[in-house]
């Protein structure tokens, strides 16, 4: 037995609760190195001693290139458990408990592992709306001037005594106007990157938080399209940058004015005196800022006013508004104390309301229920590049990647990931795909058929391209004509997203996933039905049968017109009856 390989950790995502009536357990063991994995459970305030157990058998419900992962979903009728694993390769048995491995149990039932009561205020969710979400991310200022159309001109408002700026001339009227754009295309909840005062196009050098840029429009403009997105069933997620704020923000006036003697001194992270511009971009600031950004000061969230003004920023919208959700701008360098507070205001007013953290590497830290519900997956980005655009994995170490994902996070966490395969801040996926329509519908499907929710950025589904800034960010293409064949293809796995319940709430399962192929495979499985999606990144056909076993099923979705082959650079989406 491998022991070096085996790990379980308590109050995690290896032992947390779905609800207050099931537990799910998880332990970590070597790949094909466990032939039965035992779970003993027990009441820890159980009136007898030693305590009475029962058990479970665990199943593998996930592998990558070292490990197997056992899982049981425990329907438990005690609040409070303790709990042991029995491990067997075939060979010799241990228990496992204490991380230790021992050929005897314990008396004392303090040495067992320990679930000390299974609290709902301790329980991650995520809003029940969520997993019927398909996201569209806009960038305001590159979407739309009016009804299909964008002026692609640059503008200048007044806003108090500052000047902010526009470079392609999208307006929140503009979103509003092409509202029946969204619905033609499926989607149901849109995200805006920020749309409050800021100096530069992209706005997240906030001047001021309790406006709509000039640029964009008027705070009675966004009330307008809020009411008419809820008016077609569509929500809306604005963006909140709270990590920093810009040049021009009011604190940040005061101090280059006053200076020490500034009472919003400690607001901000990192002053040295005398606090100044730095006109040349190479100077370094003699503030903290965020990155290498001189025109964005990094705000002190840990400070009591600072705490108080966002909090109050976040009940302005949230209530006034109503919007739906949050996406937190560069939210792992902001204290846990202020997300939490953070997530008590807006779920105080908004029990529904999303709150999405924009975190590039694993979320872990803050997915554990009482800070974030959710963040943006750029992990399913990277494993789609890697996999599908650039050909540096094979279908096995694809999978390997995919097991990952779906093991980091609690069982309930992993349907709210923002699924993301482009933004504002990388280049579009179709340029990484060189232009290659095969490989980006690939991923695509992918991305519309995995756990957790799917975010289109604007215009790729029409096709558009570009590898720098200020060509990821180009005006949204409104030609009917252009990207016409992409865009059906969008439309049809959306409304299959959308329709199937198994692509929304169903487990995961990988079918197939081998060395040196480029054939992935995997099903969705809800109450009394399975989806089936392959994915034949490679030269030659699949039999669909090789995959799923000679059975009857509906297709759902095909690249080609044969029921029974996967082309190669196709796929095939089936359902069948449990």
């Amino acid at each position: 037995m491998n022991y070096e390989a085996v790990l379980h950790i308590p109050l995690s995502n290896y032992a947390h609760g779905i609800d207050e009536e099931n537990v799910v357990f998880r332990i970590r063991t070597a790949r094909d190195d466990i032939k039965s994995c035992i779970l003993h459970y027990g009441d820890r305030a159980c009136r007898v001693n030693p305590v009475i157990f029962n058990s479970e058998p665990m199943k593998i419900v996930a592998q990558d290139e070292l490990y197997d992962y056992y899982e049981v979903v425990l329907h438990s009728p005690y609040t409070r458990i303790c709990y042991y694993f029995e491990l067997s390769d075939g060979v010799e048995s241990k228990y496992y408990y204490y991380d230790m491995f021992m050929n005897t149990l314990p008396i004392e039932r303090s040495e067992f592992y320990q679930l000390p009561f299974n609290r709902r205020e301790d329980i991650a969710t995520i809003p029940s709306w969520v997993q019927d979400a398909v996201v569209y991310n806009i960038f305001p200022d590159s979407f739309a001037t009016a009804k299909g159309y964008i002026s692609n001109k640059k503008g200048e408002a007044k806003f108090s005594h500052h000047t902010t700026y526009s470079m392609r001339g999208g307006t929140l009227k503009g979103i509003k106007e092409n509202i029946p754009y969204f619905l033609d295309l499926g989607v149901n909840c849109i995200y805006m990157n920020p749309i409050f005062v800021a100096g530069e196009w992209h706005k997240y050098d906030l001047i001021g938080y309790y406006n709509i840029d000039p640029c964009f429009g008027t705070n009675e403009d966004f009330k307008e399209l809020v009411d008419a997105c809820h008016d077609n069933d569509i929500r809306v997620i604005i963006d909140g940058v709270f990590n920093h704020c810009g040049w021009h923000f009011f604190a940040f006036e005061d101090v280059l004015e006053k200076g020490e003697a500034s009472k919003y001194k400690d607001w901000f992270y990192g002053l040295k005196y005398p606090v100044e511009y730095p006109d040349n971009q190479e100077d370094i600031p003699t503030y903290d800022c965020f990155a290498y950004e001189r025109k964005m000061p990094k705000m002190n969230t840990s400070n009591k006013e600072v705490i108080e003004y966002f909090l109050d920023v976040c009940k302005y919208w949230t209530e006034s508004y109503g919007i739906d959700g949050w996406r937190l701008d560069v939210a792992s360098e902001v204290d846990d104390t202020f997300w939490r507070e953070f997530r008590k205001t807006a779920k105080s007013i908004n029990p529904d309301c999303f709150i999405i953290g924009e975190v590039w590497e694993s979320a872990q830290h803050w997915l554990l229920g009482d800070q974030f519900d959710s963040s943006m997956n750029y992990d399913m980005r990277k494993n789609c590049r890697d996999f599908f655009a650039v050909d540096t994995l094979d279908s096995y170490g694809f999978d390997s990647r995919v097991t990952a994902m779906l093991m980091r996070y609690n069982k309930n966490i992993v349907h709210g990931q923002l699924n993301l395969l482009d933004s504002h801040d990388v280049p579009r996926f179709l340029s990484i795909c060189q232009e290659d329509m095969k490989r980006f519908k690939l991923s695509v499907i992918f991305q519309m058929t995995f756990l957790g929710v799917p975010m289109v950025f604007y215009g790729d589904e029409k096709g558009l391209v570009g590898i720098k800034e200020h060509e990821y960010r180009r005006p949204m293409s409104w030609d009917k004509e252009e990207g016409a064949e992409i865009y059906s293809f969008y439309q049809d796995i959306i409304k299959l997203r959308r329709n199937k319940d198994t692509l929304k709430y169903g487990d995961y399962k990988t079918i197939m996933a081998e060395r040196n192929s480029g054939v992935y495979a995997f099903k969705r499985c809800h109450d009394d039905e399975e989806t089936y999606v392959i994915l034949n990144r490679s030269e030659e056909s699949i039999a669909i049968d090789n995959v799923i076993g000679d059975t009857n099923y509906n297709i759902d979705l095909s690249s080609n017109e044969d029921c029974k082959m996967v082309e190669p650079w196709g796929f095939v989406i089936v359902s069948k009856s449990c």
